[in-house]
């Protein structure tokens, strides 16, 4: 196979010698079929079935077939899509669309990718009577991580302790025997790679980014004793499932994931028998879910009983800004924890304000009082960022503004490049007080932006300025914990509002997870001593979301996906650590559709009580109900529906573990079923916790379970308290309370802008 930096290379010759021929240039096309259902197609093998839609290549001007010639089959999905993905030329690729049977064809896009304490973090505790400990550390379990491959050698994917696969794995392992490279084991059971993501004959799953390694053990790294990230953060690594196995399924090269090669992950995971799937990969760009082929995708998926988790993306603060919202997966957001690798700036007025930074030098040159300079006082927003600086910033400190999470590491090595002897980095005023513990490459500290504001009025205060930064290590027990970090995406969702999304926030700041050497990190990749990093994003909170589920699934194999995701939503906490409502990155009080239902609690997770459950077909009337009529509906479930006969249900009527209610004059009713998985004569009581604004009545308000298993139903009603509706909107909670358990499902009724 040609190495990655040829491919391009490669392409762009065929094309260029494919035009001096005469050739029309082609390219790739996921393309979605009807499922065959006729006798004929039926007995076709399903790749000489997709071949058959592929009109006739046309013979070259050459008469030897050309470096382009005929149309070529990449994949053929049979699991979780009926179609394939080929390379076609405009003409063929019209030509196609015409053909019975064919439903759309999509052109090829390329997606974004969206630990030592997290675990503690989380209570998951390894005594007699902790989660881990009760819960079986996931074992028997399979997770499919669809995303960039893992360094098979690091420790993390050790299989001490680890059984055998599950007699159900069909999978298959790819890498090569290369001497000190690993591969697969009892806890690396399978991997394998796709497309242009298959970057050598060698060992094609390797991970070159970095990204899926960190992701990978997020997940279900195993535990590794004496971790670190240059001294800061130490302690035992482990991932949230530490016992379950990892099937890799490598779709992405670096930051850059095929459409084509994301769906033939997700078909290769259901074909081998995955259980959970974790995809911190941002997908959606809000297209309605039958234009969406990973709604489509992994609808199948859950078909299969596999629990599908997926990040909401790393676009917010925006409303409406969430992807992957389908709502057969889980859409997890991303909060901080409550450890800091401190800074501290100290002024020369005496005021200090803490920050972070990963780098923590042993020799500071930022550790006296220094010049502060601060290059976008003149108003030019290249200085301000530090784009662009003068060599008067040499032996000073910089005041610079953040050009986005990404560009942090950037900036520093502009500051540096300029003789700066350190940077203070501030936030911009949507960031708020989300601050990163990046690898800078000289003393800085990121601020937030109150600190950053103060910082820079005193600047303006003094004809001469004065800065120093002092380093603190890592500290325990910062608050408020934990807060939803400001790049976390936002609902409602475009596709369905009235669903609510996010669904639940986990751990995604400064999160220290295994490592691979990466050209995503140059400034990293000789260093082989360098085995965790830090990272942060929705990608890093997905995979903990998918661990803590995959325990679950450990815990109760019979459980549907729907089950697990109510378990998750139901027991998650709206409050922090301290017991006040969960902020948001401003600090203000988290919306639900900032964090999803509260942020995870493991501990409640397993035993939740009672479950808000949905079968595949569940979903039917809801996808009736959003308007797509019988061809829409059944180009996402694969089989034909008639929405008259099915009664289409609306998104509030959806047995969904969260209620979005777009509330006008009229009340509105809704009717909801638990299950009851805790003990056999469990009682529970209805408690509302609603603003005075709008009234909510439960009937029947006490719920007596006879059995296990036993399914109740009762209806909720929802009407504005006053005469007027509250153009605000308004948020709450109705709790299902037992000696043993409280059930928990967010009220949100949006503001009428939102419902409008």
């Amino acid at each position: 196979m040609r190495s990655l930096v040829a491919v391009p290379v490669l392409l762009l010759l065929a094309q260029l010698l494919g035009a001096c021929h005469g050739q029309e240039q082609r390219k790739n096309y996921v393309v979605h079929l009807e499922p065959r259902d006729d006798e004929g197609s039926a007995a076709l093998p399903v790749e000489d079935w997709h071949r058959s839609f592929l009109p006739e290549a046309a013979p070259s001007s050459t008469g030897d077939g050309g470096a382009d010639a005929g149309p070529r089959i990449i994949y053929s999905y049979s699991h979780v899509l009926t179609g394939f993905a080929a390379r076609l030329s405009d003409a063929e690729a019209e030509a196609l669309r015409g053909r019975a049977g064919c439903i759309r064809l999509y052109p090829e896009v390329f997606l974004p990718l969206a630990t030592t304490h997290s675990p503690g973090f989380l209570g998951l505790q390894t005594g007699k009577d902790g989660f881990w400990s009760r819960s079986g550390f996931g074992r028997g379990v399979v997770i499919g991580l669809v995303d960039t491959g893992i360094l098979p050698s690091h420790p993390s994917f050790g299989d001490a302790g680890m059984p055998p696969p599950p007699k159900k794995w069909k999978g298959a392992c790819e890498f090569k025997a290369i001497a000190g490279a690993g591969g697969c084991n009892n806890k690396v059971i399978g991997a394998r790679a796709f497309g242009s993501a298959a970057v050598n004959d060698t060992a094609p799953p390797v991970d070159d980014a970095g990204h899926g390694t960190h992701t990978a053990s997020t997940a279900a790294g195993n535990f590794v004793e004496n971790a670190d990230v240059r001294g800061n953060a130490h302690g035992t690594a482990s991932g949230m499932a530490p016992h379950a196995h990892l099937a890799i399924y490598k779709v992405c090269s670096r930051s850059r994931c095929s459409i084509m090669d994301v769906i033939a992950g997700l078909d290769a995971a259901v074909k081998d028998g995955v259980d959970v799937i974790s995809m911190s990969i941002d997908v959606s760009d809000g297209a309605q879910f039958n234009y969406d082929l990973v709604a489509v995708a992994t609808y199948k998926a859950i078909e299969r009983g596999i629990f599908v988790s997926a990040a909401a993306g790393n676009a917010g603060p925006a409303a409406g800004s969430v992807s992957n919202c389908a709502p057969w997966m889980l859409t997890v957001a991303a909060g901080t924890t409550d450890r800091a690798i401190r800074t501290t700036v100290k002024l020369g007025n005496g005021q200090e304000f803490d920050g972070e930074s990963l780098f923590q030098p042993h020799n500071n040159s930022a550790g006296r009082p220094l010049p502060l300079v601060f290059p976008g006082a003149s108003g030019d927003p290249d200085a301000r960022g530090c784009s662009s600086l003068p060599d008067s910033v040499s032996g000073k400190v910089v005041l610079c503004e953040s050009r986005g999470f990404k560009e942090h590491v950037e900036q520093g090595q502009t500051v540096k490049a300029y003789s700066g002897a350190g940077m203070i980095l501030m936030n911009k005023p949507e960031e708020g007080y989300t601050t990163f513990a990046n690898a800078h490459v000289l003393p800085a500290s990121h601020v937030s932006n109150a600190a950053g504001s103060k910082i820079t009025a005193y600047f303006k205060s003094t004809p001469s300025p004065t800065a120093s930064i002092t380093f603190k290590g890592t500290v325990l027990g910062i608050s408020p914990a934990p807060t939803v970090a400001f790049f976390s995406s936002r609902g409602p969702s475009k596709a369905s509002p009235g669903i609510l999304k996010p669904d639940i926030s986990g751990p995604g700041m400064n999160i220290l997870a295994a490592w691979a050497p990466s050209e995503m990190h140059p400034e990293f990749i000789d260093d082989v001593s360098l085995a965790f990093f830090m990272e942060s994003g929705t990608s890093m909170s997905t995979p903990h979301l998918s661990g803590i589920a995959a325990v679950i699934k450990s815990l109760h194999p019979s459980w549907s996906p729907a089950a697990i995701k109510s378990a998750l939503m139901t027991s998650s906490d709206p409050a922090d650590h301290a017991g006040v409502p969960v902020k948001d990155e401003q600090y203000r009080r988290a919306s639900f559709f900032t964090m999803g239902a509260g942020y995870v609690n493991p501990s409640r997770a397993v035993d939740p009580g009672l479950v808000y459950d949905l079968s595949p077909n569940d979903y039917i009337p809801y996808l009736c109900g959003l308007g797509y009529g019988d061809d829409g509906v059944k180009e996402i479930v694969h089989r034909r529906v008639d929405c008259a006969k099915l009664k289409p249900i609306t998104e509030a009527e959806l047995n969904y573990p969260s209620l979005v209610v777009k509330l006008l004059s009229q009340p509105i009713t809704v009717r909801r079923t638990v299950k009851n998985v805790g003990k056999a004569g469990s009682v529970y009581t209805a408690v509302v916790d609603m603003p005075k604004e709008v009234s909510v009545t439960v009937r029947p308000p006490m719920l007596r379970f006879s059995k296990v298993n036993e399914r109740q139903s009762f209806t909720v009603t929802v009407r504005w308290a006053g005469k007027q509706p509250a153009v605000a909107g308004a948020e709450g909670n109705l709790k299902w309370v037992s000696p043993e358990h409280v059930v928990r499902s967010p009220i949100v009724v949006p503001p009428a802008k939102v419902v409008a």
